[in-house]
């Protein structure tokens, strides 16, 4: 026998010896009391059906009802079954962009924040779905891998910043095949795995496009997500702007058109990021049409609720109780005539 609350335990031993000190005290004390207001011979005469020993058996009945009603409290659990639960859903990598590029401030405060919060949110509505990020600048890493812990995987998220990958420059193409070696299928199963590109678009190393195809080919989507203004906007360096060799001021701007290749190759979709977010609903209605594998079984017992006996004993005996009279009834005066 297991108990769901096994800490009431604790108050049902006490009750055990403290019911019935309390009964036999209450007995004695109304003895006492009765002894000093009547004498014990006029007692049969002014209460016909006087039984002490029914009033005892009424005290039993509430005491026991009392015990059995804390004992229902722990619940108590007799029997288990073996239940297997099994957690389908998608494996979703976020290619998040770390790059210098990504602290120009045209959507406040910085695109690399925009993309932070972007992410945060989808965690918050997806459910079921394992996810994992890859960090990527001049070159790309894995920073969290594929879990079904959000909150750990949000951790990892908040530390984001533009010191996260050393080498300078964007690089799409590693992100995206560093995203690819993350999932678990070497050959893609197709279908359940996606990756979700966050950055300006800038490339500096062309050939985002072909790992693109490589992913089309095992199976896997990409959608992209383009933060950043077509117009171009500075990006801010510790002594200003960060200038060219020639002492001009750097503009970064938006690459719709790479990011929208990207996601055409694969089958996937194009999004801009704006400041009301109502593309991460569109994103999240595909997402959630993405074909489902069983990402986690568990196997656990599951021991069987048996309060409900205890509980019903002690009503049954409370109802006992309320349908058996004392029997203490004052004696009218024509019963006196004819006794």
């Amino acid at each position: 026998m297991r108990f769901g609350h096994p800490e009431l335990l604790m108050a049902l031993w006490p009750a055990l010896i403290l019911v019935p000190v309390f009964l036999v005290w209450a007995f004695r004390s109304a003895d006492r009391a009765r002894r000093a207001l009547l004498a014990e011979e006029l007692l049969p005469k002014l209460a016909r059906g006087w039984n002490p020993g029914r009033r005892r058996l009424k005290a039993v009945l509430q005491g026991t009802a009392l015990l059995l009603l804390l004992f229902a409290l722990t619940g108590p659990r007799v029997g288990s079954r073996e239940t297997t639960v099994k957690r389908r859903g998608a494996d979703l990598m976020f290619a998040i962009d770390t790059s210098l590029s990504m602290q120009a401030a045209d959507i406040p405060p910085s695109r690399l924040a925009k993309a932070r919060r972007q992410v945060s949110a989808l965690f918050e509505r997806l459910d079921g779905d394992r996810v994992g990020i890859v960090a990527f600048a001049g070159s790309a890493f894995l920073q969290c891998p594929l879990t079904l812990d959000y909150g750990a995987a949000r951790m990892f998220l908040e530390v984001l910043d533009e010191n996260a990958v050393s080498r300078p420059g964007t690089n799409i193409g590693a992100a995206i095949r560093s995203a690819m070696d993350a999932f678990p299928d070497s050959l893609g199963a197709g279908g359940h795995e996606a990756i979700l590109l966050i950055t300006d678009g800038e490339d500096h190393y062309g050939d985002a496009v072909e790992a693109a195809e490589e992913a089309a080919k095992r199976g896997i989507r990409i959608y992209t997500i383009g933060i950043g203004s077509e117009t171009g906007e500075p990006i801010p360096v510790r002594d200003g702007f960060k200038k060219d060799r020639k002492g001009d001021v750097v503009l970064s701007s938006l690459d719709a058109e790479t990011l929208e290749r990207i996601a055409l190759a694969t089958g996937g979709e194009f999004h801009r990021a704006t400041t009301g977010e109502l593309e991460l609903d569109r994103i999240y209605d595909s997402l959630s049409r993405l074909e489902e594998k069983e990402l986690a079984s568990r196997s656990f017992t599951q021991w069987e609720e048996r309060f409900q006996f205890p509980l019903g004993l002690a009503l049954f005996l409370l109802l006992l109780d309320f349908c058996l009279p004392d029997g203490v009834r004052p004696k009218r005066e024509w019963e006196g005539r004819f006794a």
